[in-house]
């Protein structure tokens, strides 16, 4: 059986082989690249598209009522929110 410590010297002197290859220069280049072009991309962050998506949801209740409330005028039902109002000045 192989020895811890002959088993961990092999990790670290692998693990410094890559640290100094070109492999991880090409790793850095890529990522470079791609942080790059994202950035161009104008892309939001999750949070900030959750928050959005928030606001976008309450505005399509707000235009559907309104939407119901347009078309009750326009049949001739009273309008159940002006008359809680009282009359008008």
């Amino acid at each position: 059986m192989i020895k811890q410590n002959a088993l961990d010297d092999l990790s670290r002197r692998l693990r410094e082989l890559v640290a100094s290859s070109p492999a991880q220069d090409v790793q850095r280049n890529v990522r470079a690249v791609v942080g790059s072009a994202l950035q161009r991309m104008d892309l939001v962050t999750r949070e900030e598209f959750d928050v959005q998506a928030a606001v976008l949801a309450r505005t399509r209740e707000k235009l559907e009522a309104l939407e119901a409330r347009v078309a009750g005028l326009e049949r001739g039902t009273p309008d159940p929110q002006a008359r809680a109002a009282g009359p008008a000045a």
